[in-house]
């Protein structure tokens, strides 16, 4: 626009973008005739101020708060997430269900104290609205989604270049004579890299703003979502998981406290747990096969300048369904740590909640009905990830601790988690009667010290060099025939 401002002409609103400028940086070119013909050969002659304010505020989300070396805007996944929620109409915790929930910690670590060996962390308790679960758990959903962020980014901007790079002048009534679209790929290269990182930004966000609205505690979905070891519930949706049960919200919330206490517990008392489920996740991810093809169909015909059309356009799946043999083992060791996770916590739960709960075993039996259909939140974090994050054959690894269990009391129990040399493997769900005679017998703690002799002797063999966290599974004796990657996902099926 001239720099002068004609009176005649309506006052812009400070967030509606100077489409003027844009072009006239864009095209290097002055003329004012050939920018008007451009904004109208774009339609946005005829576009209502308010909504101009809209794509404005839209265009200011997708290209600030990011960085080009980024795979995904982080700032812009929060904020979609909050506003996700927000929308559903989260509000701040009060004081009243703030306490309920800290008393119902105290209550369910008092009865954790008796039927496990693990102790409570330090960090007590938590009621978390949905966007304060999201600004906690943020943090970790970015290390689980980076490397497929990384993948879906490529892919998008070869997407655009492809889109680009066959356009001419002709195909865009009303830009200037002789102007070559293919000429500004390089120029618009950081550009694009911050347009697919929004984009997977936003699709983060909303299935992080969809898991928040559905989960009732900090790491209902088995990974170590909240840092610090903290007992986190969240009482608007522990409130809509209690409608219909015919069961007294105290012993609700107290059971789901149990629940996660135990869950909290595992995962400060194990260090190694957290980052071999973190580093299982990442591995299935960084391996993911873009569908590129499925990508630039979608991104065919689309405007560019729309993130809403972008967003809607690569809303589908983004991945082809066929995962590599990499992928495979990731699955199958995340499938079995998933497992192991839940089937602990659900016999903790039922020898914490025994005589203390009339109603525990139909709460129990409620949240195996919850786990067995996967919900709204579940499916959309599918589609952006390319998993699910289910504890498969949850029913073998419960049996497989309730046996450890009955054949050595807790300490046989809680001791099978010492090393993930030694923990229950894909193949001892397949036999759990077999690992516990093992583990009762001492031959555990014999594989355990040949896999630590070999590893030292690796170690001395290499001069010093140390392999990956990501690379424990390669070193286990007792690693069985579907740890290969051989099976495709979900044969562990029971």
């Amino acid at each position: 626009m001239p720099d002068t401002p004609n009176p005649n002409e309506p006052e812009r609103p400070d967030d509606q973008p100077d489409f003027e400028a844009m072009l006239r940086s864009l095209f290097g070119t002055g003329d004012q005739a050939d920018v008007q013909r451009a904004l109208g050969a774009m339609g946005f002659d005829q576009v209502d101020p308010a909504t101009m304010g809209m794509i404005g505020a839209q265009l200011k989300a997708m290209f600030s708060g990011g960085s080009a070396d980024e795979p995904f805007n982080v700032s812009l996944a929060t904020d979609v997430a909050r506003k996700a929620v927000s929308a559903e109409g989260d509000a701040t915790v009060s004081t009243v269900a703030s306490r309920e929930v800290q008393q119902a910690v105290q209550v369910a670590t008092l009865w954790l104290d008796e039927v496990t060996d693990f102790a409570a962390p330090s960090a007590g308790a938590a009621a978390l609205s949905r966007a304060e679960w999201v600004e906690r758990t943020m943090p970790v959903w970015r290390q689980l989604v980076e490397p497929v962020a990384a993948g879906v980014g490529t892919a998008i901007q070869g997407a655009m270049r492809e889109q680009l790079g066959g356009a001419d002048a002709s195909m865009m009534p009303g830009l200037p004579a002789g102007f070559d679209p293919s000429a500004l790929l390089g120029q618009m290269e950081p550009m694009l890299q911050r347009m697919s990182g929004a984009m997977f930004g936003m699709q983060l966000g909303q299935a992080v703003g969809a898991l928040a609205g559905d989960l009732v505690s900090g790491t209902e979905v088995d990974l170590p979502l909240v840092p610090g070891h903290v007992v986190a519930l969240l009482p608007a949706n522990v409130a809509a998981f209690s409608e219909g049960l015919q069961v007294d919200d105290e012993q609700v919330r107290l059971y789901l406290a149990v629940r996660e206490a135990a869950r909290v517990r595992l995962f400060a008392e194990v260090p190694w747990l957290g980052p071999q489920l973190v580093a299982a996740v990442q591995d299935y991810a960084r391996d993911i096969n873009i569908d590129t093809e499925g990508i630039e169909s979608a991104m065919r015909g689309v405007d560019p300048s729309d993130p809403e059309a972008l967003q809607q356009a690569l809303s589908g799946s983004l991945f082809h369904p066929e995962p590599s043999t990499a992928q495979k083992s990731a699955l199958t060791r995340l499938e079995t740590y998933l497992a192991l996770v839940e089937g602990w916590v659900d016999v903790v739960t039922r020898q914490a909640t025994s005589g203390h709960l009339p109603q525990a075993d139909a709460l129990g039996e409620s949240v195996r009905r919850r786990r067995a259909t996967a919900g709204p939140a579940e499916r959309t974090f599918s589609q952006l990830v390319g998993l699910e994050l289910r504890p498969r054959r949850l029913r073998d690894a419960t049996n497989l601790w309730a046996a450890l269990e009955s054949a050595g009391g807790v300490s046989l129990r809680d001791g099978a988690w010492a090393h993930p040399d030694v923990a229950p493997t894909a193949a001892d769900l397949d036999d759990p009667l077999g690992y516990v005679e093992r583990a009762r017998s001492g031959d555990r703690g014999s594989e355990f010290d040949e896999a630590l002799d070999a590893l030292l002797r690796e170690g001395a063999d290499a001069s010093g060099a140390t392999g990956s966290a990501t690379d424990d599974d390669t070193t286990r004796p007792d690693r069985g025939p579907d740890e290969t990657g051989d099976d495709p996902p979900g044969a562990g099926d029971r």
